[in-house]
């Protein structure tokens, strides 16, 4: 009995052992009831992917920096971090990690990193994922994801779930995503060509370029950027669009029902290529409406304009 105590406290002993700079690694850990894996890794590349066995595998080479590697089972968790020499955020040319991690495809998957890049694939269970400068690429994930960079890109495929995905400089790109969706960029571009029935989408200075489905509900804002997209605006639907000087294009694929109220404060333009009512201009200052009605009219489309301008057609 002691002597099995003895050996299990060996073990885990030996996975939380100093690492020598660039040390090749490959180990594994039983995922028996692990219900989450969190991973962290300052700088490098990492590649996740979801797998039907029921242990965490972690293969590659360490940072050429690493002062630690940790790969333990916390509980319901199972931690893998990389530690660098007191914790560095500054280095020459040394290479960072290069790592291949296999998970159990239900468990919920957590990576945070500063310049690392990540890719994960065949997620069930959920991810949150974070890098400063790093690119994230997510493919088949479900239940949830929510992704986030500074001046990484993102670039997503068939995520299933509600989505959230966010940048302050890097580009957002996401293709045959389902469920409810939410995309940021502050200047960076936004790209998305989704199946998801609930979708926002928002920059300040970047651009939108959009191609939807079947619509629920559409929000999409801009400051200075430009949008344009197509989308098939359901029955009882609702289209929210803003900016404050950049144009908005918007076409229906579908033959819409929906009432129209579009605004523009001061100088903007209104264009009408659905049906032919045409812009009227206030009787006092810059300002201009449109409002018409298609159908049943069951769904709601408002837009709103400063100076830009805004073309709905079909």
């Amino acid at each position: 009995m002691h002597f099995s105590k003895l050996l299990g406290g060996l073990a885990i002993i030996a996975i939380s052992l100093p690492a020598l700079a660039g040390e090749k690694v490959d180990k594994s850990l039983s995922a028996k009831d692990v219900t989450k894996v969190c991973i962290d890794n300052l700088r490098g590349e990492v590649k996740i992917k979801g797998w039907s066995k029921e242990q965490v595998d972690v293969s590659g080479e360490l940072d050429d920096e690493t002062e630690e590697f940790v790969f333990e089972k916390i509980g319901s968790t199972i931690v893998i971090k990389v530690k660098v020499h007191n914790n560095q955020r500054n280095f020459n040319d040394e290479d960072g990690s290069d790592l291949n991690i296999s998970v159990p495809q239900n468990v919920r998957v957590e990576f945070n990193g500063v310049s690392s890049d990540f890719s994960i694939a065949d997620i069930e269970g959920g991810v949150e994922g974070k890098s400063v400068s790093g690119n994230i690429t997510a493919s088949a994930i479900k239940s949830h994801a929510e992704l986030s960079t500074v001046s990484g890109n993102i670039d997503a495929k068939d995520l299933h779930g509600k989505i959230q995905m966010t940048s302050v400089s890097g580009d957002v790109n996401d293709v045959s995503s389902s469920g409810k969706l939410k995309l940021r960029s502050v200047s960076g571009k936004v790209d998305t060509k989704s199946n998801a029935k609930d979708v926002d989408l928002s920059v300040v200075s970047g651009d939108i370029e959009f191609s939807l489905a079947k619509v629920d509900e559409l929000e999409v804002s801009s400051v200075s950027g430009e949008i344009e997209g197509k989308l098939s605006l359901n029955d009882n639907g609702r289209l929210e669009m803003s900016t404050v000087s950049g144009d908005i294009d918007i076409k229906f694929n579908n033959d819409v029902q929906a009432s129209f109220r579009l605004k523009s404060n001061a100088g903007g333009n209104l264009v009408n290529r659905i049906t032919d009512e045409k812009a009227k201009e206030a009787k006092y200052g810059p300002s201009s409406k449109l409002t018409f009605a298609t159908g049943n009219a069951s769904a709601t489309v408002k837009g709103t304009t400063v100076s830009g301008t805004i073309r709905l057609g079909k």
